[in-house]
């Protein structure tokens, strides 16, 4: 059934249908209608949802509820996401599954309330002390926001980690006729409880990248929660061996598993000089540059990115084939990703459309930069263009 959603709305009913039964929220403009939308939601006794106090308070009774065994979400923007810094940290340590979705506006600090922007793709993934990976999805509609939010969740228990899930406000406040009965959305991942027998130790793997068994507080296990260092029986310890052994886990069962689950969308042309890399709201509007330039006759290739950490290489890798000179990047801040795009893509060079004052990338924009750079045209032509 075709429906005229928000990508907000989407965020919620893509949580529902992943299972989620716990919500807890402050308000924060552009995600307010999360929270209201998930009270209504959970009303019937299928969960529990409630505003709290202030955001540390939201996220801190997402992970002792996600602990108990609820799949657990909150949602905030870029100052909420300041404020649940060290409690995604304390996550991270505890390895509990949650959901974290960052609806950006424009920032720093109180910024633009009622501003879009994405200028928050970095601090999504350092948004904590000790540098180790976190994922970091980015809807680029209300179509994609629902399976995302959705994926959000099965990789938040395939994982046991925090998974953050990005929107900005143009995505969270605009309608689009969506049919969700039509997007196809990987198997829903149950959470399995420990088996009995031997004495449970909550945080044992048999190996690095492997996930431990989870045991929810208060069940037949015995189960030590703490944001500390600790060794396989949740215990604080000075092992260098055992602290060595925790930590590199963390990194390892998310980077060593990055490659399964890439999440980008390619629409490459063989004869393709120029390949457009987009995510979050942009992505629409080169959707139609490009439409714009196939029908002049200008090739050009396309990826999606909806995982932007772990950064998908290997989609990278294949989207820029031999005939690549060029690849562009329109992001709604300073330029974040590109930066990063350029670590990964060393050998073209990669030339990035900035936009921060809370307007829109136009696609006449994205399209007069493909142009700059067609055979023929003279350098100066191309750096006027570009400049």
């Amino acid at each position: 059934m075709r429906e005229f959603l928000t990508g907000n709305q989407a965020v919620v009913r893509g949580a529902l249908r992943a299972g989620c039964n716990f919500f807890a929220g402050y308000p924060i403009t552009p995600a307010n209608s999360i929270l209201s939308d998930m009270v209504r939601a959970l009303a019937d006794g299928r969960g529990v949802a409630l505003q709290t106090e202030d955001e540390i308070a939201a996220i801190g009774q997402c992970i002792g509820a996600a602990m108990a065994g609820a799949k657990a979400f909150t949602a905030s923007s870029g100052p909420g996401l300041s404020l649940y810094s060290e409690n995604i940290g304390l996550a991270q340590m505890g390895e509990v599954p949650l959901v974290i979705v960052n609806c950006q506006r424009m920032g720093p600090a109180t910024g633009g309330a009622t501003a879009t922007g994405e200028g928050d793709v970095l601090f999504a993934r350092h948004v904590t002390s000790g540098g180790y990976p976190l994922p970091v999805l980015a809807a680029a509609d209300a179509a994609s926001a629902y399976r995302l939010c959705h994926e959000a969740f099965n990789l938040a228990e395939r994982f046991r980690t925090p998974v953050v899930l990005l929107l900005s406000k143009d995505i969270s406040l605009t309608r689009q006729t969506v049919d969700l009965d039509d997007i196809v959305v990987s198997p829903r991942r149950e959470r399995t409880a420990a088996r009995g027998g031997a004495p449970f130790r909550p945080y044992a793997v048999e190996e690095s990248a492997a996930v431990p068994a989870f045991a929810p507080l208060g069940g037949p296990q015995r189960v030590r929660f703490t944001g500390s260092i600790h060794d396989e029986n949740g215990v604080l310890t000075t092992n260098r061996g055992k602290i060595a052994a925790k930590l590199t886990h963390l990194h390892d069962k998310i980077l060593r598993h990055a490659a399964d689950w890439e999440l980008a969308e390619a629409d490459t042309d063989a004869a393709a000089e120029v390949l457009i890399v987009s995510y979050g709201t942009a992505d629409g509007a080169a959707r139609d540059a490009i439409a714009w330039l196939r029908a002049e006759g200008t090739a050009v290739s396309h990826l999606t990115l909806y995982r932007l950490w772990p950064v998908p290489e290997r989609a990278l890798g294949g989207a820029v084939t031999p005939g690549i000179r060029r690849v562009i990047v329109p992001e709604l801040n300073v330029g974040l990703y590109a930066d990063e795009l350029r670590r990964v893509i060393r050998n073209v060079p990669v030339d990035s459309i900035t936009r921060f004052d809370g307007g829109l990338i136009s696609p006449a924009t994205i399209a007069g930069r493909v142009r700059c750079g067609t055979p023929g045209r003279p350098a100066e032509e191309v750096q006027t263009c570009r400049s």
